[in-house]
């Protein structure tokens, strides 16, 4: 049992992978809100734990309800409606998330998986306040959403944008394409949009443009949560000026290097970039 949890520590706090902590923190959310759901059915038969951790967790769609919970578009990303969700939520988010983090390094999945957690319960919301097939029947009011999808499905297509003709080996299809298995569940879930979890899809359909939005930035130099985190700092006070006109350290990088660049990082991945080549994508990035 001692070495079990050495390892999860390991995986959780010192591989560096976020890969690893992003599956981690899912199951341990999981068990801890359905082990005392279970306890609480059998002993009580109750289920005011589910009602609990559905209201003031899940995300809801209904937009008076959602100004008082304003957190549960983070929370709701990390809840799972049974054991089948969260299984094969885990299993397509660490497939992928290998293969994302094999050619982009182990820091950028995170911020990828909650853009597209966000963007995945915006689109939910939105469509829901907005698409007569919901509005007429008024299905914001009863419905909310739970689950890591739209943020599995940021990393799938993102991942499938950046090495499209990369081959993952599926039991009984054999070796296919990413490009094709993420084409396949986008349309499966444009498909699936009239069927009974329509807030899934739209959830999934957001997250899926995410990705594909996310890597298409990163080619052209453009990390999206770098510069959205450079919104939230503090700016300075004071302010340097210098005359110095000549073309320094600061100009904007040819496209060529940029394009060998990006190249390289598609091939060996970000963490294999020397330190000159990284503040070339830095600056890149700047000046975009």
């Amino acid at each position: 049992m001692s070495t079990l949890w050495q390892d999860i520590q390991y995986k959780m706090l010192r591989s560096g992978s976020r890969l690893n902590q992003l599956i981690w923190v899912n199951i341990i959310v999981y068990l801890a809100i359905n082990i005392p759901v279970v306890l609480e059915h059998l002993f009580f038969h109750s289920n005011y734990i589910t009602k609990v951790t559905d209201d003031y967790l899940g995300l809801t769609a209904y937009l008076p309800k959602l100004l008082t919970r304003f957190w549960t578009p983070f929370t709701y990303m990390f809840m799972h409606g049974g054991p089948f969700h969260i299984l094969f939520n885990m299993i397509w988010l660490y497939w992928f998330g290998q293969i994302f983090e094999e050619f982009l390094g182990k820091k950028r999945i995170l911020g990828l998986f909650l853009m597209g957690g966000l963007v995945g319960g915006f689109f939910f919301v939105l469509c829901f306040n907005t698409i007569p097939a919901f509005t007429v029947a008024n299905a914001a009011l009863g419905s909310s959403l739970v689950g890591a999808s739209a943020g599995v499905m940021a990393v799938i297509v993102g991942t499938a944008t950046l090495v499209p003709d990369y081959t993952m080996f599926i039991i009984f299809l054999g070796p296919i394409k990413l490009k094709w298995i993420a084409l396949f569940y986008v349309v499966l879930d444009f498909l699936s949009l009239t069927g009974f979890n329509p807030g899934g899809e739209i959830s999934h359909l957001g997250g899926a443009l995410m990705g594909y939005i996310y890597i298409k930035q990163l080619q052209k130099g453009n990390d999206l949560p770098a510069i959205i985190g450079k919104w939230f700092k503090p700016r300075p006070h004071l302010k340097v000026v210098s005359n110095n006109t000549s073309r320094g350290s600061s100009a904007r990088p040819r496209q060529e290097e940029i394009d060998f660049i990006l190249d390289k990082i598609s091939k060996s991945g970000y963490d294999n970039l020397s330190k000159q080549e990284k503040e070339i994508l830095f600056r890149a990035s700047k000046n975009d």
